[in-house]
């Protein structure tokens, strides 16, 4: 049986109307009109050209999705204003010859005629295949893959990757992403940068390897969220890795506004409402462009982001949101050596999904718990003398009693295997989570693996120069590096192998990667060991 989102109508907000922050309400009711039939001749050029994607697989089943836009960065990315029905089929072979399953569904406008469609009904633990027709054209194949039931289960090949700013660098690591056919991706967010384009040799550190056309301006209202996202989703590479493997999608800062915390934004003088509106257009381009189920369409300015997967009983996966329930950074944001960071009132993920996260620990256990998330949550010092932590706000450490709080339920839950995976920082760092950060005899409560940028802040390099001082500052960090590129994992009931697949340069095209680090941690023991 099939599910396809019936998606609610969204007001769109014009540049003026936003920035005066009216209370306007967001939602409006879904108008009634026909859709125009599959062979339309309205529908003109390839429909298809943003791609297609898959995501939230569950053992019987997954998300696909396409939007059609023949002309992507055009207002209405070429299409008309009116409903637009489309073909879905499935295979179990590339070459699509034998269909398993088919049916239509609906491309609205309100939701820029991105189409999710909901399959269940399928086998545990095997690859599928897809493609969406309309108006005599075909989109291209993609990929997806089933989650295993007990005793299914193998070893699972994942990826976590995120980071790509379009003006820092070529997406060539989700073209080696794509090449190796994992069975998942856990994309940490910072899909798009919401920041006002720049021109190459603008005076900046990191060189503008590619410009976004037009100049556009900061992504404040819902047309200027989606020209961004279609810009991005032009990507040759960046679509391989979506036709090659269901995504797990989550959201950092840059989707909506660089370091925003629940409803507050960077800027001084921003209001509420004003924030509110820019969020709501935020989510409702981040829900059209992303292959998630309709639990994820957002609600005006409040979407539902975090849930969590099983794969049989080797793996439980949480998907966190570190951003919309947070309290806003302490001290100013930033650097700081900040008392403020330890306040016990302090959260990060907020009452109710604390809650959830902690409940779930005490259900059917799993050999392998995985919090999938976005910023680091390890300490990270990078003050040498011993008697100062100096931190960054934005991350875990600007809300330390929300870390402990964590620490604490993992502990009581008795997780022998707690893994995080997270990234935004633009480097590779892999630690052990010191249950007591501060006491240099604390036993670890897990490991943490953080992924490097596919394209943002430039090249980067192998060791920077500052990696000795914050190795020593920091005995629970084993690994640091600042080139490009992602993490693959590998995990099977005794071990958990994390590979730091590297490529040298985004500035040039089709550079190959590297193995830059192994590191493996064995089931039952919480320590990083290099392999």
């Amino acid at each position: 049986m099939q599910k396809c989102s019936e998606p609610v109508g969204f007001l769109t907000l014009d540049r003026r109307r936003l920035l005066l922050g009216l209370g306007a309400g967001l939602c409006l009711p879904a108008p009634a009109i026909r859709a125009a039939p599959a062979g339309s001749p309205h529908v003109r050029g390839d429909p298809f050209i943003l791609g297609v994607a898959s995501g939230d697989p569950d053992r019987t089943g997954f998300v696909i999705w396409t939007r059609l836009a023949p002309k992507p960065l055009e207002p209405g990315g070429g299409m008309p204003q009116r409903p637009v029905e489309l073909s879905w089929l499935v295979s179990a072979d590339p070459d699509m010859r034998v269909i398993l399953r088919q049916g239509q569904a609906v491309a609205r406008p309100e939701f820029a005629h991105a189409v999710h469609v909901e399959l269940d009904g399928l086998a545990p633990g095997r690859d599928y295949f897809y493609r969406f027709e309309t108006a005599g054209l075909r989109s291209p194949v993609g990929r997806a893959r089933t989650f295993p039931e007990p005793g299914q289960e193998g070893t699972i090949r994942f990826v976590s990757a995120g980071c790509q700013r379009y003006e820092d660098g070529l997406f060539t690591a989700w073209r080696h992403i794509a090449a190796g056919n994992p069975d998942f991706i856990a994309h940490y967010g910072d899909y798009i940068y919401e920041y006002k384009a720049l021109r190459v040799g603008a005076d900046r550190r990191v060189p503008v390897i590619r410009e976004m056309p037009g100049l556009p301006g900061k992504c404040l209202t819902l047309p200027e969220f989606r020209h961004r996202y279609a810009l991005y989703r032009l990507d040759a590479d960046l679509q391989a890795a979506h036709r090659a493997a269901p995504f797990l999608s989550s959201f950092d800062d840059h989707e909506v506004e660089n370091d925003w915390a629940g409803f507050s934004s960077e800027n001084e003088g921003v209001t509420r409402a004003a924030f509110a509106q820019r969020r709501a257009a935020a989510f409702q381009a981040w829900y059209e462009h992303m292959p998630v189920r309709r639990a994820q369409r957002p609600k005006g300015p409040d979407i539902l982001a975090y849930r969590r997967f099983r794969l049989g009983d080797l793996l439980q996966v949480d998907v966190l949101d570190t951003r919309q329930y947070r309290d806003r950074q302490p001290c100013g944001d930033g650097w700081k050596v900040c008392p403020e960071a330890r306040e016990a009132r302090r959260t990060m993920l907020g009452r109710q999904q604390e809650e959830w996260l902690h409940a779930g620990w005490r259900e059917r256990p799993v050999r392998w718990n995985l919090l999938a998330q976005q910023v680091p949550m390890m300490r990270f010092d990078r003050d040498p003398d011993p008697a100062l932590v100096e931190t960054h706000m934005d991350k875990w450490d600007g809300a330390e009693a929300a870390r402990q709080r964590l620490f604490e339920a993992a502990a009581a839950a008795r997780l022998a295997n707690l893994v995080v995976i997270s990234g935004d920082v633009h480097h590779n760092r892999a630690a052990e989570l010191r249950r007591n950060f501060d006491d240099p005899a604390s036993t670890n409560i897990g490991v943490e693996f953080v992924a490097t940028s596919i394209s943002s802040a430039g090249d980067g390099e192998d060791r920077p120069a500052s990696a000795p001082k914050l190795l020593a500052a920091n005995p629970h960090l084993k690994f640091l590096n600042s080139q490009r590129g992602y993490v693959l994992h590998e995990v099977s009931a005794s071990r958990w192998q994390a590979d730091y697949r590297v490529v040298d340069s985004v500035a040039r095209p089709d550079r190959p990667e590297t193995l830059r680090q192994r590191l493996v941690v064995e089931a039952g023991k919480p320590v990083l060991h290099a392999a």
